[in-house]
């Protein structure tokens, strides 16, 4: 097969996708790399339908790299993920309608154009995350514990665009990130992106039968094949607080080769997927706690 991936500068040289392409390599198909970020782009010829079976997204977001993968869209080009699904997760506050109306549990969440606008956030609400609708790898990610500190804050995301506010899930510090790959689903436990400890490593961890159920449902509601999911255990149950498209895939085994698998699949398929199944996880030395203390961390997000 003849493969397009958009992989945008801030993944140049990154494993992910970098080992993904030398595996589809090594197995024999052709992979054309395009960097739309650091490339002059003559987009009325760009995209040549049916050059290649199928064009695959690893930008940044806010980056050139959507534009042209909606491109390949629109010329009949199959893409993964969809292009529209990944326009609607990479718009927090739209990905935050869709699925508060789709059922998942996701936080109350604001979105105002300009900072000062949220000078208009009940004070009851607080604390606050605060953070860009388009942002990823937690980038511009802010906690904001009361209408007080929000006023220190606001010069810092001027000039970011539309902005987020959700409020703060109590949790233990950590959460859950779960990546769907080719059918499967794989739960991962890291630090919270707003209380960074060196001494948290990323692991694997068993899904639970809940967890896994939402992370499937957010590949249904948003139309994503390749995705990870960001949980937080609160005390009312696991919240959704982010949805990436083509994440890190970390601590998933043999990643290049299921996501290299997937994509070939995806191809061959048009871009249709079955929904994933959980995957068993070796058991941790010690259990997961069933009740989080009450501290406060963060809703952010991976988009690694």
């Amino acid at each position: 097969m003849r493969l397009c991936f958009l992989v945008e500068e801030h993944y140049r040289h990154d494993g992910m996708p970098n080992e993904v392409i030398r595996q589809l390599t090594a197995w024999g198909h052709r992979v054309d790399v395009v960097r739309p970020g650091g490339s002059l782009l003559r987009m009325t010829e760009a995209v040549d339908a049916g050059a290649h079976d199928a064009w695959v997204l690893k930008t940044v977001s806010g980056g050139p790299g959507l534009t042209l993968l909606e491109a390949a869209a629109a010329a009949g080009t199959t893409t993964v993920n969809d292009a529209r699904s990944i326009r609607g997760v990479r718009d927090k506050a739209l990905a935050a309608a869709l699925g508060r109306g789709r059922g998942l549990p996701l936080p109350p969440t604001y979105a105002v154009a300009r900072p000062e606008l949220l000078r208009e956030i009940p004070a009851a609400e607080y604390p606050l995350v605060v953070k860009p609708s388009d942002g990823s790898s937690g980038r511009a990610v802010h906690l904001v514990s009361s209408p007080e500190r929000l006023e220190s804050l606001l010069p810092v995301v001027a000039g970011e665009g539309l902005l987020i506010a959700q409020p703060y899930v109590p949790n233990s510090g950590t959460d859950i990130k779960v990546y769907a790959v080719g059918g499967e689903l794989f739960a991962t436990e890291r630090c919270s992106p707003l209380h960074p400890d060196p001494s948290v490593r990323e692991r694997r961890v068993p899904l639970s039968a809940e967890v896994a159920a939402i992370a499937a449902q957010v590949g249904a509601v948003y139309g994503l094949d390749l995705y990870g999911v960001d949980v937080l255990l609160g005390p009312d149950g696991p919240v959704v607080v982010d949805v990436n498209d083509f994440p890190s895939f970390r601590q998933v085994p043999d990643a290049a080769a299921r996501v290299a698998r997937a994509v070939l699949e995806l191809a061959r398929a048009g871009g249709c997927a079955q929904p994933p199944a959980p995957v068993p996880a070796p058991p941790l030395p010690y259990p997961l706690p069933l009740s989080i203390p009450a501290q406060v961390s963060a809703v952010g997000g991976d988009g690694a």
